[in-house]
């Protein structure tokens, strides 16, 4: 699997997303229909998207390197896990929205997790 490419694509998705919860927390509010709107919600936004554009930053400064079976392990359980844990959430929540943006993101995250599973049980082939 090409590892190089996956950790590019994640850290594209994850640093947008990073950015976007960054610096429009309110503006993301309004789209979800926050019904508090307060500023600890948006601080909290914030604060999540400085999470996500970190881990963009690790996978971004990762992508060069041989990645699964023992070769960079941290990097690879620490993507498993994120997006496990995302999808398993977010199809627990499927019954709560039924919007596009809501089914895209589960697929994202589903994809995601499956290659980075693919990444970390299984020995890398070096990129030719």
């Amino acid at each position: 699997m090409n590892t190089k490419l996956l950790m590019t694509m994640s850290s594209i998705i994850m640093g947008i997303v990073g950015i976007v919860l960054s610096f429009l927390p309110y503006e993301i509010q309004n789209y979800l229909n926050s019904t508090t709107g307060t500023t600890l919600d948006a601080l909290m936004l914030q604060i999540l998207g400085a999470q996500y554009f970190a881990f963009a930053m690790i996978n971004w400064t990762a992508k060069a390197n041989l990645i699964g079976g023992i070769y960079s392990r941290p990097i690879a359980i620490g993507n498993l896990t994120h997006f496990t844990i995302g999808a398993l959430a977010l199809i627990k929540g499927y019954s709560l929205s039924h919007t596009a943006i809501f089914q895209v993101t589960t697929l994202i995250y589903v994809v995601f997790a499956v290659l980075f599973g693919i990444v970390f049980f299984r020995h890398p082939v070096p990129d030719k």
